[in-house]
């Protein structure tokens, strides 16, 4: 019987995908909606469809907006979603400088007909929440010095938008931080909360966008975090932000019925990242970062009587740690339904789902190979937004208790069909005391006889972590007749925190890890060429490229994205930095200049001899260009071949959800890099 000739996975399949995110059940569970994210490569952009699938049936999901370009908001009841459009930037609704701070959401009824404009909100809306048939809060975006603008007329806010946009050449800050990764610059922007109401007589016209009453519940320098709503009662965490962020939030709730608002816990002592009600009790998930630092995991706690009871502390972190480049569209990490807490977490090199019910333990519920990124529940259903080694993210549901996962999408098949996806061929290793796991994917027809080049891929975070899941440009590399190797080394997540914490170790431990990886690699493989291995990574993945090329010359070439330099620099201009920088390098402030220069990989440059692909984005708050063009001069100081690539427009996420032609770009630059080394 003839084998079957696989095509391999090429740069531009990224562009083929459609990427499924944000599931949410309707009230009576019976229809699960999500939104579908799709390339448009002529306009470098995304759109963004509204699916439906009838839980547990067998029909398939069905495209239910096809002219308005929506993300899904919510439910408003069992036939109706709220959606709204999606724009080409920003948050949804949010638009650019060039329009109105509003946004407008739309239903769409299931039964039929096409989605109507139905509220506006005269600001950049977040988060939208039900709380009555005619009450809703929303989160949205204020400036501390103007913050009820949303009260002016549209036409006194078309004129402060044209007011800014004659001051369009100037930008004055006097806050920290005064950009963040993805929104620009922030300066003087709150998130605030709003009360929004809705008589039932005006929803009943139907005469198009209403405008609604709304009232702004937080002051002016208040910023808006986590958010709960239960029954007429809306939980949210916060703090007051004036010239200088805090980690530290406190807990309010506004009562919808009586209109006042409380405060819970006015303490600042932990950093909230979650709050639910279960079975009555009001929990919240929070850190004091006193013993692992701003990574460390939260604990779980009952807010009563204005103090907090610890309940369980977690060895594994909640939420998807998993790095993969073919996930996009957001969602919920956790969910409260039927007196269950149930969440994503990471489990070594996969995600999981635990339920708590308040009175024991987390209980594992569903652990599989793979990522999952997102989950929505229902009474009777659990859906995830998934994927495996060999596909692309779809839509999976099962039962309550975990069984019976099935896939009710297929958004990636025909773009994956015929194609050869390399398996990732797990390697046990053991370094500095530890047995770590790292994988190795092979080319298609691999001949042990065949000499072979590689690439060694670095994850992110440090708190990232690889697993047996989709990754397109490993895939890429793969069909090109690379040998690519990954590894989860200390730092990374799904082990708990004592493997994360590396605060003060960048660039020993885990550089040792790489280092002995890389040597099982090329003994396991004898016929890899080792005058042909190549490394790349981004974020801290580009910290350690950095690292290694001051380090080491065994690699033929490397590509360093959104990467770090120096953590002296970076402390005065990341959105993070205050902060992050001398809480991971053991500094006692930002201006403990030592030891955040003891772990800059500028510091050991001289002398680098390894040819250095660099690729920043000029809107990547996190990690910022300058870092990227100190490494790029040093090598060019030094006559080392060095081409730094940046990325208009473009921000941390370019290799996740940056624009489609970018993207390619992206790709194309590393592995041209690549091949010019290797041939």
């Amino acid at each position: 019987m003839k084998k079957e000739v696989l095509k391999p996975i090429v740069l531009n399949d990224i562009t083929k995908y459609r990427f499924p995110g944000n599931p949410i059940y309707s009230p009576d569970g019976k229809n699960l909606a999500f939104h579908v994210k799709r390339s448009d490569v002529e306009k470098n952009c995304y759109h963004s469809d509204i699916w439906l699938y009838p839980s547990g049936s067998r029909k398939p999901a069905r495209q239910v907006t096809f002219s308005l370009d929506a993300s899904l908001v919510a439910w408003k009841n069992e036939n109706e979603i709220i959606l709204a459009r999606q724009p080409q930037d920003g948050a949804a609704g949010a638009g650019n400088s060039n329009t109105l701070p509003e946004t407008t959401l739309y239903l769409l009824d299931i039964r039929g007909g096409e989605a109507k404009p139905w509220l506006k909100l005269p600001f950049v809306m977040l988060e939208f929440r039900k709380v009555t048939d005619t009450t809703y809060v929303a989160t949205g975006l204020i400036d501390r010095e103007e913050p009820d603008l949303y009260k002016a007329s549209a036409e006194v806010r078309k004129q402060k938008v044209e007011a800014l946009q004659k001051d369009k050449d100037y930008t004055v800050v006097d806050e920290v931080p005064y950009w963040f990764n993805g929104s620009g610059f922030t300066n003087g922007r709150r998130t605030a909360l709003f009360a929004i109401n809705v008589p039932a007589e005006d929803q009943a016209a139907g005469t198009g966008a209403l405008s609604p009453k709304i009232k702004r519940l937080t002051a002016p320098t208040f910023d808006t975090g986590a958010l709960w709503v239960e029954g007429q009662d809306v939980y949210y965490a916060g703090h007051r932000f004036e010239r200088l962020f805090s980690l530290y939030d406190q807990i309010y709730c506004w009562h919808a019925a009586t209109g006042k608002t409380e405060k819970l816990y006015g303490k600042s002592l932990y950093a909230f990242s979650e709050l639910f009600v279960l079975n009555g009790h009001l929990y919240v998930f929070a850190s004091d970062m006193k013993t692992y630092g701003v990574n460390e995991t939260s604990k779980a706690y009952e807010l009563k009587d204005g103090q907090l009871e610890l309940v369980y502390s977690p060895f594994l972190a909640r939420g998807g740690g998993l790095v993969t480049d073919t996930v996009m569209g957001g969602g919920r990490m956790s969910a409260v339904e039927g007196g269950q807490y149930l969440t994503l977490i990471t489990n070594a090199d996969h995600n999981a789902i635990y339920s708590y019910d308040g009175d024991k333990d987390p209980q594992k519920l569903w652990d599989r190979d793979g990522l999952a990124a997102c989950l929505a529940v229902s009474s009777k259903k659990i859906a995830l937004c998934c994927q495996g080694w060999d596909e692309v993210c779809e839509v999976y549901e099962m039962e309550r208790d975990g069984s019976k996962l099935r896939k009710v999408t297929d958004l990636n098949g025909a773009a994956l069909a015929g194609r050869y996806i390399a398996k990732p061929e797990p390697l046990p290793f053991k370094s500095t005391g530890e047995s770590l796991k790292g994988w190795v994917l092979l080319p298609q027809n691999y001949d042990p006889k065949k000499q072979y080049p590689a690439v060694l891929d670095i994850h992110g975070g440090p708190r990232g972590a690889f697993g047996e899941t989709f990754m397109h440009e490993m895939q890429a590399w793969a069909g090109l007749g690379f040998i690519v190797f990954f590894t989860n080394i200390r730092g990374s997540d799904g082990r708990g925190d004592a493997f994360a914490d590396i605060r003060g170790k960048y660039g020993t431990v885990d550089y040792q890890n790489l280092m002995d990886f890389t040597d099982c690699v090329l003994a396991k493989y004898p016929n890899i060429d080792k005058n042909r291995v190549c490394v790349t990574g981004g974020s801290y993945g580009g910290f350690m490229t950095n690292w290694i090329i001051g380090h080491t010359h065994r690699f033929c070439c490397a590509a360093s994205q959104r990467s770090i330099a120096n953590w002296i620099s970076k402390s005065f201009i990341s959105d993070i930095g205050p902060y992050f920088n001398p809480d991971q390098n053991g500094a006692a402030s930002p201006f403990d200049f030592e030891p955040l220069w003891e772990h800059s990989p500028l510091k050991y440059s001289y002398g680098a001899k390894t040819p250095t692909l660099f690729i920043h984005s000029d809107e990547d708050y996190r990690c910022p260009l300058p870092e990227g063009m100190q490494m790029m001069q040093s090598l060019r100081l030094q006559g080392v071949p060095t081409r730094l690539v940046i990325f208009h427009g473009e921000n941390h996420e370019l290799s996740r959800s940056g624009k489609p032609q970018h993207r390619l770009r992206r790709l194309q630059e590393i592995t041209d890099w690549f091949l010019k080394y290797t041939k």
